[in-house]
Formats: C-alpha cells, structure tokens, sequence
C-alpha cells in the first residue's frame, strides 16, 4: 500500500501521542480477541504503517517509527514500509534490536509507553510491564488513539451468523460445554473465560463472516458448571438462533457486557483463563479476589482433535478441491502458452473453479501465487498494478485453500510452466524429499512437531540449504486455515501430535528475486501400531488430492522408497478424483498421476 498518507498519519499519532504525554506507542496485528486476521475495525497496524502482512508489530516514538516482522514478510515489509517513515526490523536477524530494548533506548529512564489494552495480548502486556518497570518506564494500557485520529474507521461487524449442524460438527453443543466443564474440574476452576473467535465459534457450533477467510463472528463466551453465556451483538442472531441457543440452555448476552460480567464474578471463585488467548483489559477486570488458573486452553486442544465426523468432512472438502484444481491446472497449461496468465487470473481461475463446487463458501486465505521472483516472497499478494504475467518459462508457485461447509483446504503446489534450470530441479527434489519424508514418518505417542521437523529439512540441509517459516501449521475444520495448538517447527511447543489432528506438511525454499518453491499437502495423525514393550506408534494420512509436478523432478535424486510413496500418492489422488471428472478431465489427470 504505497501511499502518501502513511506520513500524515504518523503526524496525527504523534499529535495524539504528545497530547496524552506518550513518549511511545505500540500497535499490534491483532484485535480484542487476539485474532491473526482481525475484522477491518481493528487494522490499526497495516492502517498507520501501510505493511499488510498478517503479522507484525508497530512502534511509533516522537522522533522514529518501526515496524518488527518475521522472515515471512521481510521482502513484502521492504516494500511497504518504503518512504512512509517506518524502518523495517527484520525479527531473528544479527543485529536486529528486540523491540523493547529498542524503545527502552529511545524512550529513556522516566518515559511514558502507551498501548491498548483491549487489543494487547495479557501475557505479553504483563512481560512488557515489567520490563519497562525496571527501567522506570511507565505503562499505559487504556489509549486506542484510533478512535480520535481515524476518522474513516469501519464499525464492528453485524453479519448474521449461522450453527453449524451436529451432522456437519460430529458433536453437540450440549457435548462440548460437559466436555469442557470436565476440564475445568480437573484444574478445579469454576469457569472459562472464551476469547478468541474461534474458540467461541467451535463451542458453541457458530459461524459468521466478520472476517475475510475464517467463517468466524465477533464474539466472547463464558462456560461454567453453572451457566453459559455468548457475548454477541443481538442483530448477529436470528430470532430461530436465539431460540435454538435459549432451548439449549445458553444464555445471551450483549457482546459489550462481558467486560461487567467479568467484573462482577463470584468472589473467590476460580476463572481459568490463557495468557496470550486474553486481552489485557479483560485480564484486568477480573475481580481481585478472584483465582486465575493459566493453563493452554481446554478449548484448542479439543478443537485440534478431530472427530470421525470432521475427518470425514475434510476428506470429502478434499474431493472437491480436487476436482476444482484439476480443471484450473488444465486450464493453466493452455492459457500460459497463450499469454493469457497473470498472478491476478489465476487466484481469479480458483476462485472460479472452487465457487462450482458443492458446500463452497469461500476462499481459506488470499491465494499466494508468485511467478519467478515474486514466489521467493513466502506471503506474496499480486496487485492488478504489479502483478507479472506468467511466461512460458521457470517455476510457477501456487499457495491457496477453499473454505467449505464440511471441511478447510490448504495446498501449496510449484510447477514448471515452461524450461527449467539444473538448480530448480535439484531444489524442487531437495524440497519433495523433505515433504515425503515428513509423510512418511512413523513416531512414538507423546512426539512433539518440533521433533519431527528435520525430517522435512534434512535433504535441504544436507546441501547447505534451508527455509525459514515453519514446516506445519494445524487446520480448522471449517474454522480459520492457522489453527493451534500443534504445529511442526524448529521451535520448541510442548504439544503432542495427537491423532484426529490435521497439521499442514509444507517445506520450501526461495532464492530471492530467483523463484520459490513450495509443496503443501494435509496431514492427520492416526494410529500406526501398538506394541507391547515400546508401546503406541502413530503415522500420517496425507489427504490432499492433486497431483505433484513431476517436470522439475531431478529422479536421480529421490531414492526407491521415495518413488514409491510418490508413486502410491499419485494412484490414490487418481482413483479419489476420476469418478468425479469428465473424460477430458480424467485422460488429463491419468498423464499428471503416471508411475515416474
């Protein structure tokens, strides 16, 4: 968003900034419920800075601004951030300054830093407290500057929402809130403050669209032994909802009233709460009196686990993506030679092609398609303004998913779309070696992802190569695509991969200006085998459905096993999909899937 506003909108914070007696002040990505995508009322950071990515941080000070974010983003925040008075700070680079100790340095022993509370996670704004305490730099946690100086600020959203079946969720409302109430009894707590929207959509069986990508809807909720409560806005519900949540016992409330409802909570009761899945304002309103037991939430690990149900319906979302992308990539190898492709059209071509399908609701995510250079960028977002037209030649990456009613998909595939290098052959197999040996693992109950992630590295490694970004993230089931709380990454997560969770498998590598490559299928965790002495083992489904590009393969590289799951991969993908194809259709998908 290159834009001479950026600027000017420095001025103004700075103005609110001087008003208040703020020496600093820090905008976050997130809103209230501590979102990775929040709803447009509350994209203050990529608002005052112009960045757009998902992640990141902003710093105003009076004399500098910053804006800190992970490797990810770097080559799009470089571009952004360019003349609007925002230094970019490249996380987890030598030499970059953590952000604190930076504003530390430029604030000064006696200053003033302000945030909001309301959109500042509680477990960060509590560490940031004390760091700065130490220097005797004050807090200040009550300012949201932009109610005052953004006068175009859209409201919260009022879209109606809508439950999703139990035939669709695999278990009811009723179900959840015992199941959690059991896990509160465990920790010996009385209730459960619900933050994050997908929390509260998967609990109480709600979906929305007050986000782009998740079918979430803006509100809290509140579970206790005693009563559950939903804090949403009454105009998001139909009179049949409201009814049908009374006649479950759930109780209603406005969304705003959850701050008194804390406030006033029995005293000495116990409240289990998440550090970083609350907001500081909310942390604060809980009653002195009041014990809080912090604990990973109750709700994401169950959320994580799928049921029969959900793995049913990923399966069957799997189908139909299927189906969609083989109409695109038949599409794409015609229109490429013809000179009719750019990186727009073709997040136009999938949304075309997945809008056919049954249950389709809407994308997972902006498509990521970058074309040479651009998919060296690990989120590129083409621009009708500076999107390249897609040449006969190199490496093409694709990174997109479809929302569907019974099911969340997420693929990444790199094709050649014309001559190849030696280098991107032998960087693409690097890179499927790593993706098959991450599918093909096999590892004890009780392994963490972080203990499995060389494995997608290893082949990379070995030849002095590496990515930055994590190799799996978990997926909702019709919920937001990032979803936790396992992931498979060099950092450490103390979660277990469990069966019935869905993690992504997606190693890559990117030679800046050069190309990118990417291949994402989906993954869940299932039984392997139990044995007696070393007890239970667990491997992974793959369940995506599409072909892998066999052009930049260099087959030399990939030993007999390799082959072989490749092999079994592309006759699983073929006989799921063919009864679901025309002739054409499948006469195409036979030559993508051939033994190599």
């Amino acid at each position: 968003m290159k834009t001479n506003e950026i600027p000017e909108r420095l001025t103004a914070m700075r103005q609110f900034m001087e008003e208040k007696k703020l020496d600093a002040f820090i905008i976050p990505s997130t809103d209230a419920h501590l979102s990775e995508y929040p709803p447009k009322y509350w994209e203050s950071r990529k608002w005052i800075s112009g960045f757009s990515g998902s992640a990141g941080t902003a710093v105003v000070t009076k004399e500098k601004a910053g804006v800190w974010t992970d490797s990810r983003y770097f080559l799009q925040a470089a571009d952004e951030l360019e003349d609007t008075g925002f230094d970019l700070f490249r996380m987890g680079q030598p030499g970059t300054p953590d952000m604190t100790s930076w504003i530390i340095e430029q604030v000064g022993k006696g200053g003033r830093v302000g945030i909001d509370g309301l959109v500042y996670a509680a477990s960060d704004a509590v560490t940031l407290r004390e760091k700065l305490g130490a220097r005797e730099i004050e807090l200040e946690t009550s300012f949201d500057p932009f109610t005052v100086i953004r006068s175009d600020r859209p409201g919260i959203p009022k879209n109606k929402v809508f439950i999703l079946p139990d035939e669709i969720a695999g278990e009811s409302l009723k179900s959840k809130i015992a199941r959690i109430n059991a896990e509160l009894k465990k920790v010996e707590a009385d209730g459960l403050i619900l933050v994050t929207l997908d929390a509260v959509a998967w609990t109480f069986n709600l979906r929305g669209n007050d986000v782009d990508y998740n079918p979430v809807a803006v509100a809290y909720g509140y579970v206790s032994e005693n009563e559950t409560i939903l804090f949403i806005d009454p105009e998001k519900l139909t009179d049949d909802i409201a009814d049908a949540y009374k006649a479950q016992g759930i109780k209603i409330a406005d969304y705003s009233e959850i701050f008194d409802y804390v406030a006033r909570l029995p005293e000495n009761s116990t409240v289990c709460i998440t550090g970083n899945k609350i907001n500081y304002r909310l942390l604060q309103t809980i009653p002195a009196s009041c014990t809080i037991v912090d604990i990973p939430s109750p709700v994401d690990s169950m959320k994580s686990v799928k049921n029969e149900t959900e793995l049913n319906g990923f399966r069957n979302a799997m189908v139909k993506d299927g189906v969609a992308l083989v109409k695109f990539y038949m599409w794409l190898e015609e229109a490429v030679p013809a000179g009719e492709v750019t990186e727009v059209t073709i997040e136009e071509k999938l949304r075309e092609y997945r809008s056919q399908q049954e249950l389709f609701v809407g994308e997972s995510f902006g498509t990521i398609a970058g074309y040479a250079g651009n998919g060296a960028v690990i989120h590129y977002h083409a621009s009708p303004e500076t999107c390249l037209h897609v040449k006969p030649e190199g490496l093409l990456l694709i990174d997109s998913g479809g929302q569907y009613r019974d099911g969340t998909t997420d693929i990444t595939r790199t094709v050649a779309v014309g001559k190849v290098t030696k280098q991107m052959k032998q960087d693409y197999t690097y890179v499927l070696k790593g993706h098959i040996a991450l599918a093909t693992a096999v590892y004890p109950a009780g392994t963490r992802g972080s203990q499995l992630d060389i494995l997608a590295r290893k082949a990379l490694w070995d030849n002095a190569l590496t990515y930055w970004h994590g190799t799996g993230h978990g997926i909702g089931h019709f919920l937001n695509v990032h979803e936790g709380p396992q992931n498979i990454r060099l950092e450490e997560n103390p979660t277990q991969l469990k069966p019935g969770m869905v993690t992504s498998n997606e190693p890559g590598l990117y030679r800046t200006a050069a190309y990118g490559i990417r291949i994402e299928n989906l993954i869940v965790t299932q039984e392997y085998t139990q044995t007696e002495e070393f007890g239970t083992f667990y491997h992974f489904e793959t369940i995506t459905l599409c072909p892998i590009d066999t052009r930049p393969i260099a087959r030399k590289l990939l030993t007999k096993k390799e082959i072989r799951w490749f092999n079994k991969y592309h006759k699983m993908v073929y006989s799921k999909l063919k009864n679901h194809l025309s002739k054409e259709e499948k006469a195409w998908l036979k030559r993508k899937t051939k033994p190599i």
